[in-house]
């Protein structure tokens, strides 16, 4: 696997409600990595943070997240928490290593139960994925926690999965993973096992319910036409008026039409159905067999 040479950006707090963010592009599957720190105790959590892993040879490396430990470490950070907006289709979630290494609890939605019951079938794996084993905290909608002074509130975001989860954190910031993309690409897709363009589509509006000035940040971008580089930071407010899939105001019913056609276009991330598996154990690997090593089931001709 090539070195990282990671692409990261700081979003400054604002005042004493607002957190510093700090994101970090994981140029291998696009997504965005995010510390999220309180500016008056410098307490921190990490978002969807990525463990590197080399789809042609199974191979899992730790670069990203030591990386992303080095930059928390030199701002003077204290991690209280380790956070995921649900089970990731295109990346390995570094859940499990950073508990072990920070020793901060590691968090994800509730419904990550019922994700673990669709992909049992799957898998044909009955007995596997015990989320209440792998995760310290199941958040359900509405619950609420903090990061050092800033109050954070968890928001149900259904439709790329049935169980994706926002954090709602201080006065003006969102982490809304896979739900918008950048106002120039749209929106995310909703076809993966669970996920529906419908409840995709309430789940954004509902973010569009927070004040305007709030700063969205997301899980992906692939980059666009006519912009340098990645960049994943917006507002509810750029994102209510520019929008490329529902700016303006595009009906549930044309945005249920232009989600569906132009998600059957799309391929399966190509780490899909070994990620998941790790995924729903907090990005662990199965447990080693006889030989030491630990092995991944992939369902052949099953989408």
């Amino acid at each position: 696997m090539p070195a990282k040479d990671p692409i990261s950006s700081v979003s400054p707090s604002t005042g004493p409600s607002s957190p510093e963010v700090t994101g970090i592009y994981d140029r291998d599957t696009g997504s965005i990595q995010y510390i999220v720190a309180c500016p008056e105790t410098k307490k921190a959590a990490l978002i969807d943070v990525v463990l590197d892993f080399d789809p042609e040879a199974a191979r899992t490396r730790t670069d990203s997240a030591e990386h992303i430990l080095d930059l928390a470490q030199r701002a003077g950070y204290t991690i209280e928490w380790v956070l995921d907006t649900h089970p990731h289709a295109d990346h390995v979630m570094a859940s499990s290593w950073l508990k072990q290494h920070t020793g901060a609890p590691n968090a994800i939605g509730e419904k990550v139960h019922q994700i673990a019951d669709l992909w049992r079938g799957y898998y044909n794996l009955p007995d596997a994925f015990d989320p209440a084993a792998d995760f310290d905290h199941l958040f359900a909608d509405g619950d609420t926690f903090s990061i050092g002074n800033l109050d954070v509130r968890v928001l149900l975001s259904p439709g790329h999965t049935l169980g994706s989860i926002s954090y709602i954190v201080g006065q003006d910031a969102a982490f809304v993973h896979d739900t918008f993309m950048q106002p120039d690409v749209g929106t995310s897709r909703a076809d993966f096992p669970g996920g529906t363009a419908s409840d995709l589509y309430d789940s954004l509006m509902a973010i569009l319910d927070l004040p305007g000035d709030t700063r969205l940040f997301i899980g992906h971008d692939y980059g666009a036409s006519g912009r340098d580089g990645p960049a994943w930071e917006s507002t509810v407010a750029e994102q209510a008026r520019d929008n490329a899939h529902i700016g303006g105001g595009t009906s549930k019913e044309d945005f249920i039409r232009l989600r569906d056609e132009r998600d059957a276009t799309l391929p399966l991330p190509d780490r899909m159905l070994h990620a998941l598996q790790m995924n729903l154990r907090a990005g662990r690997a199965p447990a080693p067999e006889d030989d030491g090593h630990s092995y991944l089931k992939i369902p052949m001709n099953r989408f």
